[in-house]
């Protein structure tokens, strides 16, 4: 995710990466055994389900697992970093957690038999960060509870939204290149990353400027301000895109790179046949939107402050993606106007048979179960194995599906729930083909 709403975080700088022994020891090591592991066959055959299943070819549902609570899975040292220098300490942590979810809860997971090295690439982002209260449950968690201070009040507090201001770092991508070269080279192949998929969700933003209850209030009484915010929200997306355009830092998102709220963007819709291979555009990649906090807001009011706005946005795209957790079962119709429109998220508070009837097989359903069931008490596996064969009957052989589960604040330091869960959907999966 190219931004995240709730800070603003400086790039990190290198001029050198200068790695003790025992540091390369380590990331050679682990590298090596994504090697071995990105060398199987699976892999290919897994990338051919998901490319099917974005085409509308599905041959069965496909299964993944992201957003994990990481700082309750660790067993027998398995995430445990050993380096210090803090490039050493990311690299290692992606590797280790690829390597671990591989083991552990692969469902339909795909791993590249490369290494990716990303562009250094910096956003001012759009001028405002959140002031906010924390209540934590956990300490070790980044899931918090937010009480937002307003600081949009007024129509002339729009201004503070400011239009982002791209830069490429070219002199960190050349030192992290060339220390990855030097590393990994000999194991497998790096390649430069630019940006990827982007997400454009104004309301994950404006309700943490606003106030969510000042913000529902103004769609009523300040419609034409709260307007005004949407449509100034989508235009610094899209200064920023044209940036990202004109400075040549996109790169093609149809492989195993998650796409909005679901899962992995492979597809032969992408690129598009008149692509230029020196340069990506966003008609060769995917686009998603989202307005989570219109939970329960009606279709129209839907559409007049959330997705007439997006369109301008979603219309760039070669393929788009729209929802998140929002239930979206009242609003399938309004979905229909966007244009390049493939995939749609379906979430737990979804009635589920609206949903799949008004959907069909029109569209790619990315169902997200509910996490909920691994913070109860008592794991009960049948009670997951139940829920998934619920939405898995009424999709039988007339809708394409993704199963992602999502979201997981916890699962009570118990990892192993998350493994079985892995393990059921993958049958229940496979008896839907």
């Amino acid at each position: 995710m190219l931004h995240d709403p709730g800070s603003h975080v400086t790039p990190q700088e290198y001029t050198e990466i200068d790695l003790q022994e025992g540091e390369r020891t380590v990331l050679r090591r682990l590298a090596q055994e994504l090697a071995d592991a990105a060398s199987c066959g699976l892999h290919r055959e897994k990338a051919g389900l998901w490319r099917a299943l974005n085409d509308l070819e599905s041959e069965r549902p496909m299964v993944w697992i992201t957003e994990i609570p990481w700082h309750e899975m660790d067993v027998g040292g398995e995430l445990s970093l050993l380096t210090r220098h803090p490039w050493a300490r990311d690299m290692e942590m992606l590797l280790r957690r690829s390597l671990y979810q591989w083991r552990h809860m692969p469902v339909d997971m795909v791993l590249d038999d490369f290494l990716e090295c990303p562009l250094a690439i910096h956003s001012t982002e759009f001028g405002i960060v959140e002031d906010v209260d924390i209540a934590r449950t956990d300490a070790a968690s980044d899931i918090v509870s937010r009480h937002f201070k307003v600081q949009i009040r007024e129509p002339e507090d729009l201004e503070k939204i400011r239009m982002p201001v791209v830069t490429h770092d070219r002199a960190t991508t050349e030192v992290v290149s060339r220390t990855m070269e030097g590393l990994f080279a000999d194991i497998l192949p790096v390649r430069l990353s630019g940006q990827t998929h982007i997400w454009c969700a104004p309301w994950d933003y404006l309700v943490r400027w606003w106030g969510v209850e000042e913000a529902m209030v103004d769609m009523i009484q300040r419609p034409d301000m709260v307007n005004a915010a949407v449509d100034r929200m989508v235009e610094a997306w899209m200064v920023e895109l044209d940036q990202f355009v004109g400075q040549n830092l996109l790169s093609l998102d149809n492989r195993n790179i998650r796409i909005g709220s679901g899962g992995y963007g492979y597809t032969r819709d992408l690129p598009g046949p008149h692509a230029d291979p020196t340069r990506v555009v966003p008609a060769d990649m995917w686009g998603c939107s989202n307005a989570q906090i219109f939970a329960g807001v009606s279709p129209d009011m839907h559409w007049e402050f959330a997705l007439r706005h997006d369109l301008r946005w979603l219309a760039r795209w070669g393929r788009t993606y729209y929802g998140c957790c929002e239930p979206l079962d009242r609003k399938i119709h309004l979905l229909r106007r966007i244009p390049t429109l493939r995939k749609i998220s379906m979430s737990s508070w979804s009635d589920f048979e609206s949903f799949i009837q008004h959907v069909g097989a029109d569209y790619v359903i990315s169902y997200k179960p509910s996490p909920a069931i691994f913070a109860e008490e008592v794991w009960r596996p049948e009670k997951a194995r139940a829920a998934l064969t619920r939405v898995l009957d009424l999709t039988r052989r007339r809708c394409h599906l993704e199963i992602i589960m999502a979201d997981i604040s916890t699962v009570r330091y118990d990892p192993r729930r998350l493994w079985d869960w892995a393990r059921i959907a993958s049958e229940t999966a496979a008896q839907y083909a």
